[in-house]
């Protein structure tokens, strides 16, 4: 049985919390981040109803019940009030003020601390997880999504979404190695189908900043 994103619940949230390499403390790969969080939000929305895929573009329909402020109001906005463009487009658009929505959502949440300091007068912004067992939960669940175990059709449905990104944005905390990765190929494109045109604007978007190792 298929398990929809609940109404409250953020996969950017989610995804950001994914990010955090807990045997370093810090956030990893730091320059697709945003990319990642803003797939994030439109696979929310596309999966909602809220969007449409048209002919490789995303298409606004209904208005999301989304707090004010919040990534997924900001993004809906940006489409609503635009032309249908490609999700290309969408994932790289404003991705730098993505991150910093997100931060501020989980501050005000108390899940992460934001500490800021100057050196040599330059700024400096330390995050830290105050619950690091929401970090650790989710990357086991979602790692052992991509790595196999449970049949892809009794994941829950936000679990095979965030597989399907993190393996997009080759997310270091979860995802295996290249050849691994090869090896569930069959697997992780059954994950990325319902978001199937995100998961690619995602990659290349991460492949084109440089994000990608081998």
């Amino acid at each position: 049985m298929e398990t929809r994103v609940k109404q409250g619940e953020s996969l950017a949230r989610s995804a950001f919390l994914l990010a955090f390499d807990l045997r370093k403390g810090k956030l990893t790969q730091r320059g697709g981040l945003g990319y990642l969080l803003r797939a994030a939000t439109l696979a929310e929305l596309l999966l909602a109803g809220n969007l449409e895929d048209d002919s490789g573009k995303a298409r606004a329909l209904t208005a999301p019940a989304a707090e004010p402020g919040s990534l997924r109001a900001v993004v809906w906005e940006q489409i609503s009030n635009s032309p249908p463009r490609s999700w290309w487009w969408w994932v790289q658009k404003h991705n730098g003020k993505a991150v910093r929505v997100v931060r501020d959502e989980l501050a005000a949440a108390r899940v992460i601390s934001v500490e800021r300091r100057r050196i040599l007068l330059f700024p400096v912004e330390r995050i830290r997880l105050r619950k690091t067992y929401l970090s650790r939960r989710l990357a086991e669940r979602v790692g052992g999504a991509i790595r196999g175990g449970r049949p892809v059709g009794h994941l829950d449905q936000d679990v095979r979404v965030l597989a399907a990104l993190a393996t997009a944005a080759r997310l270091k905390t979860v995802v295996p190695s290249w050849r691994e990765m090869r090896l569930r190929q069959d697997r992780i494109q059954q994950m990325s189908a319902p978001v199937e045109p995100i998961a690619t604007a995602l990659r290349k978007s991460v492949e084109a900043s440089g994000e990608y190792t081998t």
